[in-house]
């Protein structure tokens, strides 16, 4: 089974790579560079949930494995993990833990209103959350030392205790906030492949303290995260609407 992992940005695309010793391959397919490593392809897709949803869209429906030519070990794939760092919800997610979504969660997709915040499945159409597939979160978080909850896709990242008290109140459940999760998820659905999210925290959710974050700690937990996480994954098999 191969695994399409989307990240936000190179570093942490780069961080997924270094869990394998012998070292990406960069492959030039259209419309993206794809490191190869293992059977992972991971592409760095930009940030926010538009950005992440068409690079992991593209490559899904260009067959990027399939470009890489014969002799690569190319090949559907059976899994897509957005993954990368972000914010933890205290106590619950530390700074330097690791978080596996068992909700993949679109936490502003919706509308304000004089009563507060209506989500857009309240409005009457649309969806606002995907749910991995149980037994493969529960595997998942197993072998990383993983706790697992809801992570939050927003587009503006919280910046104030009053938001981050918003957010928890109207998801209870939530342990984690990024901002490419639901992208990829809504892209992953579209071709009906299971959808997997792996979150590092690198700082707390609620006002922005720069001299708090601990980016380099965090990057180095995803790439632990991925070393430990290859062998479940090897062992899993699911039929695609399992994810549902």
């Amino acid at each position: 089974m191969r695994v399409l992992v989307v990240t936000a940005v190179p570093v942490e695309r780069d961080a997924v790579t270094r869990a394998f010793t012998d070292g990406p391959q960069i492959l030039d397919v259209p419309g993206a560079e794809l490191h190869r490593a293992g059977a992972f392809d991971v592409v760095a897709g930009g940030a926010g949930p538009a950005s992440a949803a068409a690079a992991a869209a593209f490559a899904l429906a260009s067959g990027a494995g399939a470009e890489a030519g014969p002799g690569t070990g190319a090949g559907p794939y059976g899994l897509v993990v957005s993954a990368g760092i972000g914010g933890g919800f205290a106590p619950d997610a530390p700074v330097g833990s690791l978080v596996v979504a068992s909700g993949i969660v679109a936490a502003d997709l919706g509308a304000e209103t004089p009563d507060g915040f209506v989500p857009v499945t309240d409005l009457g159409f649309g969806r606002e959350r995907f749910v991995p597939p149980p037994d493969l979160v529960r595997d998942v978080a197993a072998a990383v030392g993983a706790l697992t909850g809801e992570v939050l896709t927003v587009s503006t990242v919280t910046g104030s205790a009053g938001r981050a008290t918003a957010l928890r109140t109207a998801h209870p459940h939530a342990v984690a906030e990024a901002m490419e999760g639901f992208g990829v998820a809504e892209a992953a659905e579209r071709l009906r492949v299971p959808v997997l999210e792996i979150r590092a925290v690198s700082n707390a959710v609620g006002p922005r303290d720069r001299n708090a974050w601990r980016i380099g700690d965090a990057l180095a937990a995803l790439t632990e995260a991925f070393r430990k996480l290859t062998p479940v994954l090897e062992g899993w098999t699911t039929p695609h609407d399992r994810h549902r």
